[in-house]
């Protein structure tokens, strides 16, 4: 919002030497954003005066051109000049150059003499120029910055004004006034005019505030003006789309009458164009009041207005120029003729005011803000009076703003205001809220009085009344965001000063701060960083046959998953019911542009269908949905439980001299898993698995001591890397994080570290090549008894020595008693305990 500070002015106790930097300094305090300052002065610099044509000379040129050389005055006869400077004249006559040819002899002009700069850093000099020395300009609007008209320059008799020789041209066009632009919140919406600001600057100053509203004299009831029926047959959330509507009409009016330079100086500033003299009346209330209004031309009415929604198929032409196809939704504006008008959004062409037009209809009206808003975006007509009926219009000034009209068209385009109008709608109801006494100082922080809260709620406009346990807050009409106890309790801080609260860290309540599954995320992911790896966001979004090879692990069984009403694209139309596919074209994306050794990870929830789905209907916008209707809304959600999956490619390090880097297996898939669990206290039990995405001799399965199992690791299908454009031998790994959050202890409790020396003692045992090296390591845990500590496999060897069918396992057995020095006799008697118990279940053999 752009505010002009001569407007502002008129309504708050703007300093006289204040600038839009002042202004925006103050508004700042009751919450407002700067924005930018629009000042003529920065590229508009004098002397700049009214001047009179004394004489025109046409002299054509070689070039086909015909210049004017002028004779203009810029002091009145008889008086001396004043001013001073190379190329200005004392005798108070200037010879200027002009090749516009739209003015003669006699007429008052604007003359930029020498020394002035014009916008585009133009200056003014005098110069030589078709044989004449020409010391000054005669100025068009656009030369000067206040318009776009380049055609001929600017005549003041045409735009009403007759002002002595010598008078100050920049005073005189309003170029010394400024504007202040400020952003405006959407919460905000009666801050959209002058009247708004006005008042908030009032607030943060703690000056008095003059309401324009209150000087406009609106009948207290109208009646016998022209018909109009309100006639929503269709409301949105059972709100009509229109509730009041205001007409008032004026006679005899003369539209081709100039607009006044302060007024168009003042739209101009605003951001508002200078169109024709009712327009700019129309704009002019908007601004100042807040309410936008139309005008209509009288005699290109037919029949009643009726304000209605949208017939199917129906059109209308607008005051672009376009035709537009109409939603049923739309509100309109009609007379028996049709559509006149797409409701607080644009007026129609047909009933358009011009040059011609003699009788005026003014309509000023209150429209619900669901219905402006929706139109504007359906037919991406954004205006300035969509801008404020979407954001809530005091519905008690359509009458002010209607008079306000009237009376501007009578006193400057000489119309004749009928007595009768028309006043329609009903007044919604008032709303209360309820205060209680200190609930604005425990939620703010700051011990608020009874005077100003009493006060600052007083000044936004608000009625209070004093309660047995607070008050009772009746909300001004032009605040419509006011609706609860913490609107109010914002509003008291803002005005008692945002600067007042003070910065005092509060102390945080026990048993707050992050749950434990946060937590539990939280450590995993900064392991994994800390191992190396790089974390990846992808997403969600992928194909079927991503998660029919990724979701499942049986080749040929398809995967339930979500499919996208609106996807970004057909080819990633499903929800993905695994992470490894976004890693992979993560990992496909950064090898193409030349990173050859690659380690990612990713934690993300993944999407898992079962059961029913959505809900038969969707709850109705704008109204909080009832505590059951929530549940069924829930219980049609899918299961989205988080997945954490690794991805490695290349080599674990770069080359350097003297090093060689290594290859990253399948070995490192499975480390990454564990870590994994081994970071949350959960054991994860490796066996040998079978996953239609990973190689089928390379890959381990990993399941909780429950038997459930909760993922995969190992080296990736090479029929799929090959598709995907990816490294042979390329690894992975993905988890259930949920199901493994679920598994852990709550408390992990460190194992007692013993102080007696460990005894080791290895064993070879051979059994059958389809016996799982990780049964056959349970069989010796199991039968070691207490005193194994750990046990690992560190070698398999098959061939000579071994016969057909069998394999060798080599395990390391640790053993350590925690309270004396082991035996060599009792860490063999262990280890013997744990081969028996491998034989009695594989036929082991100690090799």
């Amino acid at each position: 919002m752009r505010i002009p500070l001569s407007w502002l002015r008129e309504f708050a106790q703007v300093p006289a030497g204040a600038t839009a930097e002042d202004v925006m300094a103050e508004l700042v305090k009751v919450g407002f954003e700067e924005e930018a300052v629009h000042r003529p002065t920065d590229t508009l610099q004098g002397p700049i005066v009214v001047g009179q044509v004394l004489s025109l000379v046409k002299e054509p040129q070689s070039n086909g051109k015909t210049i004017n050389w002028c004779q203009v005055r810029v002091v009145p006869e008889g008086q001396e000049q004043i001013l001073t400077g190379k190329g200005i004249d004392p005798s108070g006559v200037q010879g200027i150059v002009c090749g516009a040819h739209n003015f003669v002899e006699g007429d008052k002009v604007v003359v930029t003499l020498p020394g002035a700069v014009l916008p585009g850093d133009f200056h003014i000099s005098a110069r030589k120029t078709y044989g004449h020395l020409s010391a000054g300009m005669i100025a068009s609007v656009r030369e000067l910055g206040i318009g776009e008209d380049h055609d001929g320059i600017l005549v003041l008799s045409r735009i009403g004004l007759d002002p002595e020789i010598g008078t100050d041209a920049m005073e005189l066009l309003g170029l010394y006034d400024q504007a202040a632009e400020i952003n405006v919140t959407p919460d905000r919406g009666y801050a959209f005019s002058i009247r708004g600001v006005a008042r908030e600057y009032a607030h943060a100053t703690g000056t008095a505030f003059t309401d324009p509203a209150s000087k406009v004299n609106a009948p207290a009831a109208l009646s016998g003006g022209y018909g109009v029926k309100l006639n929503d047959d269709a409301p949105i959330y059972g709100k009509p789309g229109c509730d009041r509507f205001v007409a008032r009409t004026v006679r005899g009016v003369d539209a081709t009458r100039p607009t006044p330079p302060w007024m168009v100086s003042r739209l101009r500033l605003a951001g508002i164009r200078s169109i024709s003299l009712p327009v700019d009346i129309s704009n002019y209330v908007m601004l100042e009041l807040g309410q936008p209004n139309h005008c209509y031309d009288l005699d290109k009415l037919a029949g009643d207005i009726v304000v209605r929604r949208a017939a199917a198929g129906e059109k209308i032409l607008t005051l672009d120029g376009k035709e537009r196809a109409l939603d049923v939704e739309d509100l309109l504006i009609t007379d028996d003729s049709g559509a006149i008008g797409i409701a607080g959004v644009m007026g129609g062409a047909n009933t358009e005011v011009s040059d011609s037009t003699t009788n005026i209809l003014v309509e000023a009206a209150h429209f619900d803000e669901v219905s402006i808003a929706r139109a504007r975006r359906r037919h991406k007509l954004p205006s300035e009076a969509s801008k404020r009926f979407e954001r809530g219009v005091d519905w008690q000034l359509a009458g002010v703003a209607a008079q306000r009209v009237v009376d501007l068209l009578v006193e400057l385009a000489g119309g004749t205001a009928d007595e009768a109008g028309t006043d329609v709608g009903t007044a919604p109801e008032t709303a209360t809220i309820e205060l209680p006494a200190s609930f604005a100082s425990e939620r703010i922080g700051i011990d608020f009085s009874e005077e100003q809260i009493t006060t600052c709620l007083e000044d936004l406009g608000a009625a209070v009344e004093k309660t047995t346990d607070g008050y009772r807050v009746t909300a001004p009409s032009w605040r419509q965001d006011l609706e609860t106890k913490e609107d109010l309790s914002e509003e008291i801080a803002r005005l008692v000063g945002y600067e007042n609260i003070p910065a005092t860290l509060p102390v945080a309540p026990p048993g707050r701060g992050l749950t434990r599954t946060q937590q539990q995320k939280r450590r995993v992911v900064q392991a994994l960083a800390d191992a190396g790896l790089t974390e990846v966001l992808s997403y969600p979004f992928v194909s079927k046959a991503a998660n029919d090879t990724f979701g499942v692990a049986e080749e040929g069984a398809g995967r339930e998953a979500l499919k996208l009403a609106n996807p970004i694209s057909e080819e990633h139309g499903y929800l993905r019911t695994s992470v490894l596919p976004g890693l992979i074209e993560a990992a496909r994306r950064n090898l193409s542009r030349g990173f050859r050794d690659l380690a990612l990870y990713e934690a993300g929830l993944v999407f898992l269908p079962d059961g029913k789905l959505g809900t038969e209907s969707i709850p109705p916008l704008g109204a909080k949905p009832a505590p059951e209707v929530l549940d069924g809304l829930f219980d049609g959600v899918p299961d989205q439980p988080l997945h954490i999956a690794a991805l490695m490619c290349g080599h674990d390090s770069p080359a350097a001299a003297g090093h060689a880097p290594r290859p990253w297996d399948w070995a490192d898939a499975l480390d990454a898993a564990r870590l994994v669990g081994d970071v949350l206290g959960v054991e994860l039990v490796v066996s040998q698995g079978s996953h239609q995405a990973f190689h089928p001799g390379r890959a381990a399965q990993l399941a909780l001591r429950s038997g459930e199992v909760v993922g995969y690791a190992g080296e990736l299908h090479p029929k799929l890397l090959a598709a995907h454009d990816m490294p042979a031998r390329s690894v992975a790994m993905e988890l259930d994080a949920d199901a493994i959050f679920d598994a852990a202890a709550d408390v992990i409790v460190a194992k007692h570290i013993s102080g007696f020396p460990v005894a080791t003692q290895d064993v070879a045992l051979v059994v059958p090549q389809d016996v799982p090296a990780d049964a056959v390591l349970a069989a010796l845990r199991e039968g070691a008894g207490e005193l194994l500590e750990d046990v690992a496999l560190f070698d398999v060897y098959v061939g000579k020595g071994i016969e057909d069918g069998k394999k060798s396992l080599a395990f390391g057995l640790r053993f350590r008693a925690t309270d004396r020095t082991l035996t060599a006799d009792e860490a063999s008697e262990a280890r013997e305990a744990a081969v028996a118990v491998a034989a009695e279940r594989f036929g082991a053999v100690q090799r």
